[in-house]
């Protein structure tokens, strides 16, 4: 019996508050953790300060690999040159996996990137200082891997088109939901107290950053002040006004209930690789108004009211009909039947196949 493919990911993404490419990277690790017999996974953190905490967060038998070392040093010495490779820092591997965007060099391990989205091309002023050059690492990762993952075809294209990698070195890798979401309610009177809760309120799911559109969204609802209060979920200090309430980060027992308590959740971005809070929405069979990007359609599939980007106008009127819609019994099990297709699991079993793909190169 052939041993299992060792595989190396970074857990960088593991470390403090998660955003979406963290909760993808614990659940991966997660599910490749549940077949020892195909892949020996650990995972190794690109941090001087945390490294340490890497062990803590990381599913039961995936160990944490390398040393503490300074991930902004390290991108300068990969902007110059392949070096220093990966298993000098971490030990020898069949695969190296680069969840967040950069793949490190390796000497003789396979290399495997996951490219979430490409909006950075389009807007780098939006990047923080640290991220300036992040462009660059990101098209020399795609070119220096055997295998480029996307978690949508939308992105996939963008990536071919945009990056210059060839279709036949691209796998679609679309992330899952967490069955808890399935069985998610509405926040208990002690959740809404502490947090301040309306009674009906729209929902607005994750980081604030310029492509996530809240200034139209902000317009919109305040357009409109028979609207429900507007609830902010996602990183950042927790504020509150007659009409908008930040939350500030939720962890995932909480933001389940909340996502599932409210009248509708919005995700008006200008752009988005995958957009995950569509299907957990959806999985608590809470109506949702998106922006009508190619990634936020496709993921969709039917099942979201799409808006044009920037209309503040079509996002108000979309909101008020959502809000004052109440779904029937059919359009629940719809759903959530949609939602229900996608599976961590799955999400898996499709990285390991370019695992595989990335060790035969």
């Amino acid at each position: 019996m052939a041993r299992p493919l060792r595989v190396l990911i970074d857990g960088t993404p593991l470390l403090g508050h998660r955003t979406g490419i963290g909760r993808y990277t614990a659940a991966l690790a997660e599910e490749l953790a549940s077949v020892p017999a195909e892949v020996d996974v650990r995972a190794v953190a690109f941090t001087l300060r945390g490294w340490r905490a890497l062990r803590t967060v990381l599913p039961h038998d995936v160990l944490a690999r390398g040393l503490p070392v300074s991930a902004r040093l390290l991108r300068q010495f990969w902007l110059r040159a392949p070096f220093p490779p990966v298993e000098f820092l971490a030990g020898p591997t069949d695969v190296m996996h680069g969840t967040n965007f950069v793949l490190p060099p390796t000497i003789r391990a396979g290399g495997v990137v996951t490219v979430h989205d490409l909006a950075f091309l389009d807007s780098p002023g939006d990047l923080p200082p640290s991220d300036r050059r992040l462009p660059e690492l990101v098209r020399r990762s795609a070119a220096r891997a055997d295998v480029v993952c996307t978690p949508t075809r939308a992105v996939a294209s963008v990536v071919e088109e945009r990056l210059g990698v060839p279709a036949s070195k691209i796998v679609v890798t679309p992330l899952g939901v967490d069955p808890a979401w399935f069985t998610a309610r509405p926040p208990s009177p002690a959740l809404r107290a502490r947090l301040g809760l309306p009674s009906e309120y729209l929902l607005f799911v994750g980081a604030g950053g310029p492509r996530k559109g809240l200034g139209t969204l902000v317009a919109a609802h305040a357009s409109r002040p028979s609207l429900p209060p507007l609830v902010l979920a996602g990183p950042g200090a927790r504020s509150a006004d007659d009409r908008v309430l930040r939350t500030g980060y939720l962890d995932d027992v909480d933001l389940r209930s909340v996502v599932a308590g409210a009248a509708a959740l919005v995700l008006p971005s200008r752009d988005e690789g995958f957009g995950l809070p569509v299907l957990e929405a959806l999985a608590c069979d809470v109506p949702v108004v998106c922006t009508d990007v190619p990634a936020l359609r496709e993921v969709a599939d039917g099942h979201a009211v799409h808006v044009p980007i920037g209309d503040v106008e079509a996002l108000a009127q979309a909101l008020e009909d959502a809000a004052g819609t109440p779904s029937t019994a059919a359009v629940a099990a719809a759903r959530r039947a949609h939602a229900a297709e996608f599976t961590w699991r799955r999400t898996a079993s499709a990285t390991v196949g370019a695992y595989r793909r990335a060790a035969g190169q």
